[in-house]
């Protein structure tokens, strides 16, 4: 490593390791007679109120002939209310400096919404009113179906998007995690306006919903809002987390033609969910390879060897098995070479323990990192809304901190050794020249 690089890799060490972690006021957590969750968290530092509407429903309650409802239901809902058009739901959020959006996902589904704290209560309406009475109308699905399917297209046409969407097929097998959130070109056609309604009016049941708050707001009267619009809604059945199959490790390796100007070489492997044990000495691991420009991927790789334009790792928090991605963009002259070394960094992370230089420059990477995401109402409203549905909790964040800080050396190799016995490999290379 070059002195100038030297030094820029101790001075973000420095920067990540002076994030003060958010002292906040722990969020007041409310339930409902009828199961409606309602998390307000009071935030003083910034005039700004965010808002996220979590649902349990997404690919993981999606087969594979219908996957993407979630998505196309949130993609429809966002057009309108019963009472409002789609266009004026728009201008009157505007008007309050704020913004609105639906997704599906795979482990949630999500209305957001953010504005000028002091409009807390008319967004809290509207946000109440898209989610209880939104119009779903029949000549909005057509519309809505064929922008899916062109960015279905596009995903597919971008050669790192579609190579992760195959590793994470190769990866999980028959699990729910291996189908994409907005859905596939065989699956969107067959839903139809009536698919949509009928998914809205079996997931839209208040014990199945969790509003999440955070900002310059006043916690009871927040509640007291919550309650009077989302405490009328009638409770239904309960909805259960499907028993999903237990993806197997297939240490397999693709290979894809595709046109493009770089090669993208993808390893994965199975790893833990949110809440086992391993998690943070997994994410760790993850960061000591592919964490920043001072990872081994990226200083060894790209800096020291020139194999590669992009190195990386990632490793999502995700209520069930999760995944982590080793990542090298490359040009396709040097993909065998890069691939070669990529599988030497990992025999080296498998066999050998970590320097404790190493071990606590990747810990307070991950600390800092965690805490600069959750530093915006946006990103704590749908943190606590997200842990909730996962199970592990608002308190989950100290946990996690604690757990993080107790990771050792011997932790992350024996981790590696586990988790990263069996890998599956994506290569997506343009087509050779004939």
């Amino acid at each position: 490593m070059t002195a100038r690089r030297l030094a820029a890799a101790l001075l973000a060490l420095i920067l990540v390791s002076s994030v003060v972690p958010v002292q906040a006021q722990a969020p007041r957590v409310e339930r409902l007679d009828n199961g409606f969750t309602i998390i307000v968290r009071e935030n003083a530092l910034a005039p700004i109120v965010a808002m996220s509407l979590l649902v349990r429903t997404g690919t993981r309650w999606e087969r594979p002939e219908q996957v993407g409802i979630s998505n196309f239901l949130h993609a429809v809902m966002v057009k309108g209310t019963t009472t409002r058009s789609g266009a004026r739901l728009a201008e009157e959020i505007a008007a309050m400096g704020g913004k609105i959006s639906a997704s599906g996902d795979t482990d949630y589904s999500e209305v957001k919404s953010s504005a000028l704290a002091r409009f807390w209560k008319p967004l809290l309406g509207l946000s109440a009113e898209l989610a209880i009475t939104p119009a779903l109308a029949a000549n909005e699905v057509d519309a809505e179906r064929d922008w899916l399917l062109s960015r279905i297209q596009r995903r597919r046409d971008n050669a790192r998007s579609r190579a992760f969407d195959e590793l994470y097929a190769a990866l999980y097998g028959a699990h729910p995690y291996a189908l994409p959130s907005i859905g596939t070109a065989a699956s969107l056609p067959r839903i139809d306006h009536a698919a949509l309604v009928q998914h809205y009016r079996t997931y839209y049941q208040p014990q199945n919903m969790i509003l999440s708050v955070s900002g310059q707001v006043p916690a009871d009267e927040v509640v007291a809002e919550a309650r009077r619009l989302f405490g009328p809604m009638a409770g239904g059945g309960a909805v259960a987390t499907p028993v999903s199959v237990v993806p197997a490790p297939a240490g397999r390796r693709l290979v894809i033609e595709q046109p493009a100007q770089q090669t993208q070489i993808l390893v994965g492997a199975l790893a833990p969910a949110l809440d086992h044990p391993d998690h943070a000495a997994v994410k760790v691991l993850g960061t000591v390879l592919g964490g920043g420009m001072a990872g081994r991927l990226f200083s060894e790789l790209r800096d020291r060897r020139g194999l590669a334009y992009a190195a990386s790792s990632f490793y999502e928090a995700v209520p069930g098995p999760g995944a982590l991605i080793l990542y090298l963009g490359t040009a396709p002259e040097n993909a065998a070479k890069a691939e070669d070394a990529l599988a030497q960094e990992i025999d080296k992370i498998r066999s050998a323990r970590v320097s404790e230089a190493e071990l606590a420059r990747a810990k307070n990477y991950v600390a800092g990192r965690y805490e600069l995401d959750r530093s915006t109402n946006e990103r704590q409203a749908w943190y606590a809304g997200f842990y909730t549905i996962a199970g592990v909790g608002t308190a989950y964040p100290e946990r996690y901190r604690k757990e993080l800080d107790r990771v050792t050396a011997d932790d992350v190799l024996r981790v590696a050794k586990a988790y990263m016995a069996t890998l599956t490999t994506v290569v997506l290379k343009p087509p050779a020249a004939r």
